[in-house]
């Protein structure tokens, strides 16, 4: 029997998804999934929700988180699996990351609403209670008010970085995101690394500096990813002997990617498992 496909990188409501972990869970059952990460921005509120919905459905749960980070002007999103929630270095850095991505949205509001009729409040009601906040949600907000039709327009125009209310985020490099994600027992993988024509977000040097630092994976198989830019990373992913993983990047109905439309080979989530040190997958 073909196993059923393995996505390692979707958003619940905990950070900018539209689904509940429990919701998620559900939808990756109805989508025949045999295995779903749980990767919300900066955050893990969502695990144990999660959790307890998979119990009896037959999906297997990777608990996970996608880290912000950032090398000069390029954000750069590192995946980590299986690592202990309650590690201190880890807990303290994505602390400060959702605390930084609250200001950081906050002062792009207040750009915003100089030319548009918005306010936080209308922000806040895109979101749950304990989300992490951040451009999704002001996006979502903009789309309540009938400034974009929907999230990707918004994105594309007033919340794209030329329109001027662009903010920086602040983040920690690349290198010490690896090193949390490591120390906490998990498995790091870069995410996406190849998108919007660019080769890849950042440059071969620092990528080595990347493996040196303890990166164990790369995404490969992502529809933003260009075919030029894939090529390079297997090419990285060979030299180095990283894991490589294939993902939705799920958002429910706050993007078009769909559950299961990229997936991870079994072999390479078995690399995954028995590299972490710090939780385990939970099967239900």
């Amino acid at each position: 029997m073909p196993h059923r496909p393995i996505d390692l990188h979707a958003h619940s409501s905990v950070s900018d998804g539209t689904e509940t972990p429990a919701e998620l869970v559900a939808a990756a059952v109805a989508a025949g999934l045999g295995t779903v990460a749980l990767t919300d921005h900066d955050s893990t509120a969502g695990w144990a929700e999660a959790t307890r919905a998979v119990v009896g459905t037959g999906l297997t749960l990777v608990p996970g988180m996608e880290l912000s980070t950032s090398l000069g002007m390029n954000s750069v999103h590192m995946l980590g699996y299986l690592f202990d929630p309650a590690d201190p270095g880890l807990v303290a850095e994505t602390a400060r990351l959702r605390e930084s991505r609250l200001h950081r949205a906050e002062r792009i509001v207040e750009r915003i609403a100089a030319d548009y009729d918005i306010s936080w409040a209308d922000v806040l009601a895109q979101s749950t209670n304990g989300a992490t906040l951040g451009r999704p949600h002001i996006a979502d907000a903009l789309v309540a008010r009938g400034f974009a039709p929907d999230r990707s327009a918004a994105f594309a125009g007033i919340l794209h970085w030329r329109s001027g209310y662009y903010e920086p985020h602040e983040a920690p490099s690349p290198m010490h995101g690896v090193r949390l994600i490591r120390e906490a027992g998990g498995v790091p993988v870069i995410a996406h690394p190849a998108t919007r024509g660019r080769s890849t977000n950042i440059p071969e040097r620092a990528f080595d500096e990347l493996v040196e630092a303890g990166l164990l994976g790369v995404e490969i198989a992502h529809r933003e990813n260009t075919a030029a830019g894939a090529e390079k990373l297997r090419q990285l992913a060979r030299r180095h002997d990283l894991i490589v993983t294939g993902s939705s990047d799920y958002h429910g109905e706050g993007k078009p990617n769909r559950l299961g439309e990229n997936s991870t080979e079994p072999d390479q989530l078995a690399r995954i498992v028995e590299a972490a040190t710090g939780w385990a997958p939970v099967r239900g």
